[in-house]
Formats: C-alpha cells, sequence, structure tokens
C-alpha cells in the first residue's frame, strides 16, 4: 500500500534540509518515521523492496518538491531575517528531545557510558560552529574538478542528513559550495542538480547500512550519540542574542513557534 502521506513529511524533511544547521533526519525523528525511515533505504535491495519503496518513493517526491519550492524561500529569510529564521528552527530542534529522549527511554535505560557518548556526540556537532565562516559565492567556472567536488559534496552532506542533529547544508556550508548548490536549485541548473543528486543517492545508501548496523547492535548507544548530535546543533544554529528589543520579541514568537510545531507534529505523528 503506498503511503502518500510521506509526500507531506518529505515536505518537512525537505524544508529543513535547506536550512544550514538542520537536519532532514532530525525532522523525521518527531515524525517518528526514522527507524522506518532507515530500515526502507536498507531494504530497497531485499525481496521486499517493493514495500520499502511505497514508502520511500512519496517522502523522495515530498523532499524534491519542498527543496524545489523553497529553497528560493529559505535563501530570502536567511538573507533578510536570519536570527529569526534561525529561531523557529531553534525551538523546532529543542522540541524534538523529548521525543528523543522517550524513545530511548533515558531514564530507564541509560547508563554512565551512555551519557559520556551523548556528551561526544554534542561536542562534535557544536565543534562544527567554529567552521561557520562565509562563503566567496557561487562558483561560476564549473570543470571537472569542480563536479567531482560536488559530487563528494552531496555525498558528504546526505550522510549527515541521515543523522538526527547533523546539518546536510551545514556540511556544504562548511566546505564552501552551499551558494552554488542553493543557487543551482534555483535556478534549476540541470548539472548541479544532477551531479549532486547522484552524490546525495550514493551518500544516503552508504551511510543508512552503518547507521541501520548501530541501531541493530548497540541501540542505546545509538541512541545516546544520536541525542548528543542534537544537542549539539542546538550551539551550531543559535545566532546569537537579537540585538534590538524588536528582534527579541519577533525572535521570542518564532522561537515559540517552532516548539509548537514540534509539539503539533509529534502528537499528530505518534497519535
Amino acid at each position: 500500500m503506498w503511503e502518500w502521506r510521506n509526500i507531506y513529511r518529505g515536505m518537512l524533511m525537505g524544508a529543513s534540509d535547506v536550512v544550514p544547521g538542520v537536519s532532514g533526519g532530525t525532522i523525521a525523528v518527531v515524525l517518528g518515521i526514522y527507524d522506518r525511515l532507515i530500515e526502507a533505504i536498507n531494504g530497497v535491495f531485499s525481496k521486499e523492496w517493493k514495500k520499502h519503496l511505497k514508502f520511500l518513493i512519496p517522502l523522495g517526491m515530498g523532499v524534491s518538491i519542498s527543496i524545489i519550492l523553497l529553497a528560493s524561500l529559505i535563501e530570502w529569510l536567511f538573507e533578510h531575517y536570519p536570527d529569526p529564521t534561525k529561531f523557529f528552527f531553534l525551538g523546532l530542534i529543542i522540541g524534538v528531545l523529548p521525543y528523543l529522549a522517550h524513545k530511548a527511554d533515558m531514564k530507564r535505560t541509560f547508563k554512565v557510558k551512555h551519557y559520556v557518548l551523548l556528551l561526544i556526540g554534542a561536542g562534535i556537532v557544536a565543534s562544527m560552529a567554529v567552521f561557520q565562516t562565509g562563503e566567496s559565492g557561487q562558483i561560476q567556472d564549473l570543470d571537472s574538478s569542480t563536479y567531482l567536488l560536488l559530487f563528494f559534496s552531496g555525498w558528504l552532506a546526505s550522510s549527515a542528513m541521515i543523522l538526527p542533529g547533523i546539518s546536510g547544508s551545514f556540511i556544504l556550508l562548511v566546505i564552501g559550495v552551499y551558494s552554488t548548490v542553493v543557487g543551482g536549485i534555483s535556478d534549476f541548473k540541470i548539472d548541479i542538480i544532477a551531479v549532486v543528486g547522484l552524490g546525495i543517492l550514493f551518500g544516503i545508501l552508504v551511510m543508512s547500512k552503518i547507521v541501520k548496523f548501530f541501531l541493530d547492535n548497540y541501540t542505546i548507544g545509538t541512541f545516546a550519540v544520536i541525542i548528543g548530535l542534537v544537542i549539539g546543533s542546538v550551539f551550531v544554529i543559535f545566532p546569537g542574542v537579537p540585538g534590538t528589543l524588536i528582534l527579541w520579541i519577533v525572535s521570542f514568537i518564532t522561537f515559540i513557534s517552532g516548539l509548537l510545531t514540534a509539539w503539533l507534529l509529534g502528537r499528530v505523528e505518534y497519535k
């Protein structure tokens, strides 16, 4: 049976994947489909491939639609209203944590080693804030070496997308190709979309197998790391203290909106 509900889920994941600092994997956790997503990606080449494709194709359609439609909007929001936009996603990320804690049953299952793993995961992602440097702009001269860079950038970014808390867009920003990729999507540059898309597909297939192995064999430890990654992403996306009273008020409203969005999505999906 086709899971057409995944179109809207994919649109939410796609919107988050465009934002540096926010992970599509984080949104998958809020929606309660993270485990199913990993299972479906790994099951594409199994005997039950039809069932998994009926889950993945609508999800992929939603992600694609969202990225194509929202790339320009997200770009505009970050250019004109960066702080309120970041505070919305900050609220969304923090709103995910109760669902993760519940799913991992932290109070009952976590031991000292799990909290250590959590701190390590948080530290890894939080340290990425050091690399938040501005890009020089879109790459104009595209040659074979640039296409190779874009392919591996897509590979690395998609590997990050699979992990809640690590933003694929932020990886692109660190590498220095974020503007090039988002601009290519906004302007429908087929060569950029195709090369980055192939890299993303390859990365998702590889990373999903790694994640599935750890979820199957080290479930609680894996959740400890995932929770740490999500906590660390708070430090990455935090834009700093708003400079004016108006900005304070608007940022507070968008932050609360992000929290409420996570809560509402969680209630709808888990119900």
